[in-house]
């Protein structure tokens, strides 16, 4: 059995599961990158009931809102009570890989009590490499859904609160997996991975490489200008006295991905190189 066999039959074993907890079946985590549109597609093809939802974070790239709008006018945008400009001031602070506020705040709340098909893969990266095919909102429960009887009634998941059942249907894909799937199918996608974008999200995420974010700053200074009027705000209440309050100096430390100490010391070492070139 071929992975897409594969991924389409776990969606369909796993329905009679998600339609115990909603009459709508799956919740759908939807986000307009290539493995979203996967997972969407084989939610089709596999006939299941489901209802796509996207998490606006207010800080999602133009070509992607546009994307979504006009290729995938059935997903539910839902936006968040506080956007991320003001999340920063509500936190006193950047978001970073080690304290991932936006996350929390912008994304993880969605489909509470359902059954979610969310398009992580293994291969992304090393944490992902631990995930499974099924769990409870990101807690192991399983490496595979073969090991859960779906139709043992007394097997129901108990969920609570914001708890919510994940399934992974292409957790064990690979990047060239998902293309392929893609390109076989005829799949319109976003326009900005042919703008030399790898992975699509929200701009400037802490978790994005540098590269990236260098090319968010190309692409959208305006969202440059907006973090940038947060970070004044901060720098008002005494935040990042380490930075003498230099809003542009924050933000470069930001984007950088590093400490600040070490931060600090790849620009001391660029200033003697540079002042040595000189002489």
């Amino acid at each position: 059995m071929g992975k897409t066999e594969r991924a389409i039959e776990t969606i369909q074993k796993a329905e009679s599961l998600a339609l115990k907890y909603q009459d709508y079946g799956f919740h759908l985590a939807f986000s307009g990158g290539k493995d979203s549109l996967v997972i969407y597609k084989l939610a089709q093809m596999a006939g299941v009931k489901f209802r796509p939802v996207m998490q606006v974070t207010s800080i999602d790239p133009p070509e992607l809102m546009r994307f979504v709008r006009l290729n995938y006018p059935d997903v539910i945008m839902e936006r968040p009570e506080m956007n991320f400009y003001k999340l920063i001031i509500k936190y006193m602070s950047l978001p970073t890989m080690n304290r991932r506020f936006c996350c929390k705040e912008l994304k993880e709340g969605s489909g509470s009590g359902t059954v979610t098909i969310i398009g992580i893969r293994k291969a992304e990266s090393s944490k992902r490499a631990k995930r499974n095919e099924l769990e409870i909102s990101g807690r192991k429960y399983s490496n595979s859904l073969d090991q859960f009887n779906i139709d043992n009634e007394n097997q129901v998941l108990c969920i609570k609160g914001k708890d919510k059942i994940l399934l992974s249907p292409i957790i064990d894909w690979s990047h060239a997996d998902v293309w392929s799937f893609i390109r076989k199918n005829d799949m319109e996608y976003c326009s900005l991975y042919d703008m030399g974008y790898n992975r699509i999200g929200c701009m400037f995420c802490p978790y994005s490489s540098k590269k990236s974010k260098q090319r968010d700053r190309q692409n959208f200074p305006g969202v440059e200008r907006e973090i940038k009027k947060s970070i004044y705000e901060l720098c008002k209440m005494g935040k990042y006295t380490e930075f003498n309050m230099d809003v542009d100096e924050v933000f470069n430390w930001w984007v950088s991905g590093v400490s600040v100490a070490k931060y600090k010391a790849m620009k001391q070492n660029y200033t003697i190189d540079y002042n040595f070139n000189k002489q």
